[in-house]
């Protein structure tokens, strides 16, 4: 029997990701997203997020950004965290469906307000771990080849480099027509962590509506190093 994943997370004074896989019982090209679930991509689609007290989009966003800005990261512009993206694609009418899986994570990230990545298993090589990227990493976010600075940003890396942030993540380890087997990555917010268990919670509830299995991930946090 496979070991749980296990995802090692450096230290971080507010960082607290909260980690689940996915295995869904066909390839995402053969699971086409049903109407309830493309609902969520619109703004109306609030409407179903589970009843809860958050704090607003706004002060979610907030703390977000002095999250992101603690390892020198400047999250402005196109470099704003992805769920800031949705907001405003989803108010446009410009958010669609992707396949399953990016559609569940870009409904609820959408109306929580927090950035959620999810990776392909099958295409990352564990060991995973957490940590900022350095003076010159960098990596490709999407088909065209362009690339986008990780210095300073929070990554996951496996033993190929990074392969996910909390802005965009790596063309190399995004889903695709044959996937079977996801990583989701909640960013939550230890000072906010409200929204963070939410929108695990919600993204579970949605998958196995779509006839998939959940199953947790083991975070181990490394402590802060002595000064």
């Amino acid at each position: 029997q496979e070991a749980i994943l296990e995802v090692v997370q450096a230290y971080h004074p507010l960082l607290q990701t909260i980690m689940f896989t996915t295995e869904f019982p066909h390839p995402l090209k053969e699971m086409v997203s049903p109407d309830w679930l493309k609902h969520l991509l619109t703004p109306e689609g609030e409407a179903e997020c589970p009843q809860g007290e958050l704090p607003s989009k706004e002060e979610i966003f907030k703390s977000y950004r002095s999250l992101l800005r603690w390892g020198g990261f400047k999250p402005s512009g196109r470099s704003k965290p992805a769920a800031e993206y949705l907001v405003r694609a989803a108010a446009n009418g410009e958010l669609n469906s992707i396949n399953a899986a990016v559609d569940v994570l870009n409904g609820v990230s959408l109306h929580v307000g927090l950035p959620i990545g999810v990776i392909d298993l099958d295409l990352c090589h564990p060991p995973l771990r957490i940590d900022l990227g350095t003076e010159g990493e960098s990596y490709i976010f999407n088909k065209s080849g362009q690339e986008m600075s990780l210095k300073g940003l929070i990554v996951m890396r496996d033993q190929e480099g990074p392969c996910a942030n909390p802005v965009k993540d790596s063309q190399r380890t995004k889903t695709n027509e044959e996937t079977r087997r996801t990583l989701t990555i909640v960013w939550g917010n230890r000072e906010c962590l409200a929204p963070a268990l939410m929108a695990v919670q919600w993204q579970k509830e949605l998958l196995v509506r779509l006839g998939a299995k959940v199953e947790d991930v083991t975070t181990i946090f490394e402590p802060a190093p002595e000064a």
